[in-house]
């Protein structure tokens, strides 16, 4: 019997405020390049022409989405986030969970921050390429830097950086595994910080996909500039 093909989708986590931007908006309604930042975060998975459809967890009340020029496209579906990103990523998961229902292929869902804008479609499908098992994966860049440990803001040691890599987004896991994995993680009480963090207490291996320093976050305001310098190089990226 031919095994049947795994289903993709996207889920896109949109619900943060963006505080630390300190800009007095949400920063995934950033303008960057002459569309908002998320528009950007989204477009890859659209570009892909496998995955299925893609769930954008918006904040609850968000009312800006609508006015962007994606927000009509027939392959992105909106819901509601939570008050933490594992509670965010579930909302999204049900959502795939429903449109999915009544097929008999694996589905598998890979999970990417909205505040990443520079993510390309040929790392999505090296991703889909390595990681599509049970265990999983995620995009990763090795740590480079030597990293300090920090005492009352004096640096009392130096860690070994060997084997440290710094994760990044998207994550690709099967959709009933990473579900039960965030369910499980979250009636512990268990901090998850992300979707690999909730795998790997469920037992699982994800594997590191070697990824690009230019899939950055946009986390404070210096971050724009440089994502908006990746972006203007994006034709030799795909």
């Amino acid at each position: 019997m031919t095994p049947l093909n795994p289903r993709y989708w996207a889920v896109v986590a949109s619900a943060g405020g963006g505080v630390r931007m300190a800009l007095g908006k949400p920063k995934q309604y950033l303008p960057l390049r002459g569309r908002a930042l998320v528009e950007w975060s989204v477009a890859p998975f659209l570009d892909t022409g496998w995955i299925d459809g893609v769930i954008l967890v918006l904040p609850k009340g968000d009312s800006d989405f609508a006015k962007l020029a994606i927000a009509g496209h027939p392959k992105i579906s909106t819901v509601t986030g939570g008050a933490t990103r594992a509670d965010s990523v579930l909302a999204g998961l049900q959502a795939v969970s429903e449109r999915s229902r009544g097929l008999t292929a694996p589905s598998f869902v890979l999970v990417h921050d909205a505040a990443r804008p520079c993510l390309t479609v040929d790392d999505i499908e090296s991703l889909r390429d390595e990681a599509s098992d049970e265990h999983g994966g995620l995009l990763a860049v090795p740590v480079t830097d030597t990293l300090k440990h920090e005492a009352r803001e004096r640096s009392d040691g130096t860690i070994e950086q060997a084997d440290l890599w710094r994760a990044q987004t998207p994550q690709l896991f099967r959709l009933d595994l990473l579900k039960a994995a965030l369910e499980t993680g979250l009636h512990d009480g268990k901090g998850l910080t992300d979707e690999a963090s909730a795998m790997e207490r469920a037992g699982h291996k994800p594997l590191l996909v070697r990824g690009r320093e230019s899939n950055l976050k946009v986390t404070y305001p210096e971050d724009l500039p440089l994502a908006e310098f990746w972006l203007s190089r994006r034709e030799y990226l795909r």
